[in-house]
């Protein structure tokens, strides 16, 4: 029994290690999401390091009050800024959204060197330091809205996101090491120079994208000849720019999934309190043990990540949200009940495990539910609300440690968040369901129509599919009628004939009635079962609007139609 027992934890272990390589080659595989987390990585990376440098920099030239000063004016002007910023992702072409930032980035930290080289005043540094903070709000909402333009499947953009997340934790071990040691050993201005340079990299990978699908053009927000400084105008953009909150306030599902990662930012926030106090009252070993700590949080969403991409085909993105969730505040416990170096570390290592698990499955859902003309908008608005939780939890945590101590502190925040987390499962289990492809999406896929198009447009198409029998001898279509929907034939066998004509047989699989919707003409063949016929059709309106929404989509169409015709 033992021995069958390791077989099968053995082969369980396999077939994860297996799952998750697979994802992450279909990732790396598909060039436009090679460049994506390629261009995320070098851009992470090289502003963890700047962020280093910028710290030392304010340190020592203002001491911890500076770097207070700069770190919570930065945060508040972040959490401000980036709903607003984030409007521009559906308004513009996405890819030059990001080039843009990155050049922008790029030349204000090349900026920020030559300050510090001719010894301008500190003001002028942090300043731009700032500046270059905000311009950046705008790059990771828009390359998560960006993201089911460059997939082609659910598991894949989840195993994308996967990615993204384990490059996150990867880019927190590496940058602040960069940046810590290019600062002892030549100065800060290098580092400014690299960041620069990782911006201009990140630039020129996101330039050769060419995405599945098309970029939402720009969406004008009034009418021509209108006046720009008009209230009306002005309230008509300001309304535009808090579309992300409006979009969450009115679905049930963000909402939840939206309280799942404000709870866990919370204690995301505290934690950088909570590490300084663990590394000096439980480890005994001084505030700069805080990076022992930093770094097992970083080694458990490293695993974690894996573990989050070899689930991309499980369909549970809201469980194992929630159950992510809970891991960020029920270890905590561990810690309460016993105050030990061992305990610490676990808990820390628990919830770095727990993080993408948040993380990941949190960017899939909204990707999966949030109509794309409002995404941008969308991931901005949540992440303005999750940078203030974050403040919250790390402005709150100081006064609940000096009012009610450490472990009543660790117990509020482990029960406030992990409870909910865990009442919120039944709910987390219906959005699961809602989430599953609907039956018709592979069959739709298979197609060369829709092949192009986003999974979450095909799944929609999919929805809107109805059942249609066709009883040997009947005529399904009939030339000269008019065409008002599009079929699939799931089982049986047709003929196609045009003026008493024999053109083709089609079976499971094929397709026939683009030419009339496409063309706006009456039917050009009539389609007979010669079998009984079992079919899945599409409206003309979810048919065109489909296509025609998508380039691809609709140049693989004119192709089948000429070749049709011809």
């Amino acid at each position: 029994m033992e021995t069958e027992a390791s077989t099968r934890e053995s082969g369980g272990v396999r077939r994860a290690v297996q799952e998750t390589w697979g994802s992450l080659r279909s990732v790396f595989v598909n060039p436009a999401l090679r460049r994506i987390e390629l261009a995320l990585a070098g851009s992470m990376i090289g502003d963890w390091a700047y962020a280093t440098a910028v710290t030392v920099y304010a340190y020592n030239a203002g001491g911890a009050k500076l770097v207070g000063a700069w770190f919570a004016v930065r945060l508040i002007l972040m959490a401000v800024f980036t709903p607003l910023a984030s409007s521009l992702a559906d308004r513009l072409p996405r890819k030059m959204l990001l080039v843009s930032s990155d050049i922008a980035r790029a030349v204000l930290t090349a900026l920020a060197g030559l300050l510090v080289f001719i010894d301008a005043p500190t003001l002028s540094v942090i300043v731009i330091s700032i500046l270059t903070g905000l311009i950046g709000c705008v790059f990771r909402p828009t390359q998560m809205a960006w993201m089911p333009s460059l997939t082609t499947k659910p598991a894949e953009l989840t195993a994308a996101n996967g990615a993204s997340s384990t490059i996150e934790s990867l880019a927190f071990f590496l940058g602040p090491a960069i940046g810590a040691t290019l600062v002892a050993t030549t100065n800060v201005q290098t580092v400014f120079l690299l960041n620069a340079l990782t911006f201009v990299l990140s630039a020129f990978l996101v330039s050769g994208i060419r995405p599945v699908a098309r970029d939402p053009e720009p969406v004008p927000d009034r009418d021509a000849g209108s006046e720009d400084d008009t209230p009306a105008a002005k309230v008509g953009v300001l309304r535009e720019m808090g579309g992300g909150f409006t979009e969450i306030a009115r679905n049930r599902d963000l909402l939840l999934i939206g309280t799942l990662l404000s709870a866990q930012t919370i204690v995301a926030g505290a934690t950088i309190v909570l590490g300084v106090t663990w590394a000096v009252d439980i480890l005994d070993r001084g505030p700069e043990a805080v990076g022992l700590i930093d770094s097992a949080l970083g080694v458990g969403a490293i695993v974690g990540g894996f573990y989050a991409i070899s689930r991309a085909t499980k369909n549970r993105l809201a469980t194992d949200m929630a159950f992510g969730t809970a891991l960020w505040s029920l270890p905590l416990l561990f810690v309460v009940v016993w105050p030990s170096p061992a305990t610490v570390f676990a808990a820390i290592i628990l919830m770095g495990f727990g993080n993408p698990l948040v993380d990941v499955n949190f960017a899939t859902i909204v990707q999966r539910i949030v109509p794309d003309a409002v995404l941008g908008r969308v991931f901005g608005a949540f992440e303005g609300a999750f940078i203030s939780t974050m403040a919250l939890g790390s402005l709150a945590t100081p006064f609940l440690l000096e009012w009610i101590g450490m472990r009543w502190t660790l117990t509020l925040l482990a029960l406030v968040v992990g409870l909910p987390a865990i009442a919120f499962l039944p709910r987390c289990l219906r959005l699961d369901a809602t989430l599953r492809p609907p039956e018709g999406t592979e069959l739709l896929r298979r197609i060369a129509i829709f092949a192009p198009m986003p999974p979450s447009a095909v799944e929609f198409l999919a929805r809107s599919l109805v059942p249609e029998t066709a009883l040997a001898g009947t005529a399904i279509l009939s030339e000269g009628e008019s065409s008002d929907r599009f079929l699939v034939i799931l089982s049986g066998r047709v003929e196609v004939t045009q003026d008493g004509q024999h053109l083709r047989y089609e079976g499971p699989g094929d397709f026939f009635g683009e030419i009339g919707l496409l063309r706006d003409v009456p039917r050009t063949a009539t389609v007979t079962a010669l079998e009984d016929t079992e079919l899945r059709s599409l409206a003309r309106e979810p048919f065109l609007d489909a296509v025609s929404g998508t380039d691809e989509a609709l140049s693989a169409a004119d192709d089948i139609v000429a070749r049709r015709l011809g």
